[in-house]
């Protein structure tokens, strides 16, 4: 048996603590087996015509132990509302937002549950990616999966 990298481990847990959810509302990891071994996980579900949500989880996954124990592993979380056929393309769409989902939460929502708009979630092992995970999936599934579909405006709006 051949040992996991950690993007496919990180990809294992991410779908085991949030795909059923995500499911439910429609989003689908989609098959990019290049940009997982690069460390981005990307679901997306159409919403209205043209426009099609997606919910990026970008990792930096460190290896080396020496490396790892002064930085470790960490990832964020990116939502785009766009036009586009995939995220990085320029819109020019009125309902085309990008954002990342800690500033979404902090900054728009003025929650702050983060310590800062600027937040990566950091893990050194299994216990701590899967808490991790949890976290950004409670924020997923209650503001930016409603957020992406234009159900839920933050309080500036």
């Amino acid at each position: 048996m051949t040992a996991q990298s950690p993007q496919e481990y990180f990809r294992l847990l991410l779908l085991t603590v949030v795909g059923q959810a995500y499911t439910a509302a429609g989003y689908q990891l989609q098959e990019r087996p290049a940009q997982w071994n690069g460390g981005l996980f990307r679901f997306s579900r159409p919403l209205t015509p043209p426009l099609t949500g997606f919910i990026e989880y970008q990792l930096l996954a460190y290896t080396d132990t020496i490396w790892a124990s002064r930085n470790p592993s960490r990832f964020r979380v990116t939502l785009t509302r766009t036009d586009q056929s995939t995220p990085q393309l320029p819109s020019t769409h009125p309902a085309f937002a990008r954002r990342d989902l800690s500033a979404l939460v902090v900054q728009d929502f003025n929650v702050a549950i983060l310590p800062s708009a600027e937040y990566w979630w950091t893990f050194a092992n299994t216990d701590e990616l899967g808490k991790a995970l949890a976290e950004a999936g409670h924020l997923v599934i209650g503001f930016a999966i409603p957020w992406l579909a234009g159900d839920l405006l933050p309080p500036s709006a």
